[in-house]
């Protein structure tokens, strides 16, 4: 603690700097994932080779991944540009399948009903599919989030500043103190984002709490 509250700004710099670099992946890559879980799931044929060629992205090593970007942008190895596209692979590589099997659970009935009332595609899309597919979209999104948190400390072994920072700089100094508030910190963030979209889910599906209150 004595550590902590020695080094509260040094701390407080590297946990936001970790959470940007771990939330702008997560809603890049839901908004990347949402068109290709649609795609998966209107084409049959396309399904497999959708979800298989991007779930094999998440197989990738961190580390590599983190390397070879500079080398496929043309960024500097400490860019933090390299960070976000990376984590940005490995959530659309977790939520394609998410978001696919989300649509898939969407009652035909719901659907026929809509589309009985004139509903067209596009808004019958973003109106009823999505809105019906959204927890099963969270659950995958909770996942998403806690692993974004998690990688983004491997990119301290490349010099990038985040809360990683404070696990490579208390290994080189044999000293246990910042490993120690590295991982707390890391787990409360962790904590923290996936208690945000527990909560942003049920304000998107009010009728999931008013049927479990029934």
């Amino acid at each position: 603690m004595k550590w902590f509250v020695g080094h509260l700004g040094q701390v407080g710099d590297l946990l936001v700097t970790h959470a940007l670099l771990a939330v702008i992946p997560l809603i890049i890559g839901v908004v990347l994932a949402i068109p290709l879980g649609w795609l998966a799931h209107r084409f049959r044929w396309l399904r497999t080779p959708l979800v298989v060629s991007t779930g094999l992205l998440y197989t990738i090593p961190s580390l590599a991944l983190f390397i070879l970007m500079p080398l496929v942008l043309g960024t500097g190895i400490l860019d933090p540009l390299n960070v976000v596209i990376a984590l940005t692979v490995y959530t659309v590589a977790l939520l394609v399948r998410t978001v696919a099997d989300g649509l898939a659970s969407v009652p035909d009935e719901v659907i026929q009903a809509a589309t009985a009332m004139g509903v067209g595609g596009v808004r019958r899309f973003f109106t009823v599919d999505l809105p019906l597919a959204v927890p099963v979209i969270a659950a995958g999104l909770r996942v998403a989030a806690v692993s974004n948190v998690s990688i983004v400390s491997v990119a301290a072994l490349l010099g990038i500043a985040q809360l990683g920072s404070l696990f490579t700089d208390g290994f080189a100094r044999n000293f246990l103190d910042p490993i120690v508030v590295g991982i707390v910190a890391c787990m409360l963030l962790a904590l923290v984002l996936d208690l945000v979209i527990l909560v942003g889910s049920r304000l998107l599906t009010p009728w999931t709490r008013s049927g479990a209150a029934a």
